[in-house]
């Protein structure tokens, strides 16, 4: 099983190469097409060919990355450099868990306050990057917990 920090590695690399989806879905239709930030995690961490659900059907997406123990490290690994404490959601009133998988999605694919346009291929890179070292530093087998 590879760390954290090398799924992390791998997924800046990837996104690097296809690009980055910010559509509808997890992934975009046609040959070597970009994938949603948390579908790369998904292929990386389970080293397989993204499933076809990442084209059709957002909820079994979710529930399949959310399946993913290293999906969801990394996931939650790049969220945490981001801003820890943006990840909650409200599913009752006064009652908050944290959707890590929209935190980081939603941050690769949205416009932050007062720009126009989502980060580049290159600042999403670079926080997977940052990520991948933060976890190396902070774990000895540079996984996360």
């Amino acid at each position: 099983m590879y760390s954290t920090a090398e799924d992390l590695q791998a997924m800046a690399h990837f996104i690097n190469r296809y690009g980055l989806h910010t559509g509808p879905q997890f992934a975009a239709l046609g040959p070597a097409a970009p994938m949603d930030i948390s579908a790369v995690a998904y292929i990386v961490a389970e080293r397989c060919a993204p499933p076809p659900e990442f084209f059709t059907d957002e909820d079994a997406s979710l529930r399949l990355i959310e399946c993913s123990a290293g999906a969801m490290a990394a996931i939650r690994a790049i969220s945490e450099v981001l801003d820890p404490g943006a990840c909650e959601t409200e599913i009752a009133p006064g009652l908050y868990v944290p959707d890590y998988i929209e935190h980081v999605s939603h941050w690769a694919a949205t416009p932050a306050p007062f720009s126009s346009a989502p980060p580049t291929v290159s600042e999403v890179v670079g926080c997977i990057l940052r990520a991948a070292n933060t976890v190396a530093i902070h774990t000895p087998t540079g996984s996360a917990a």
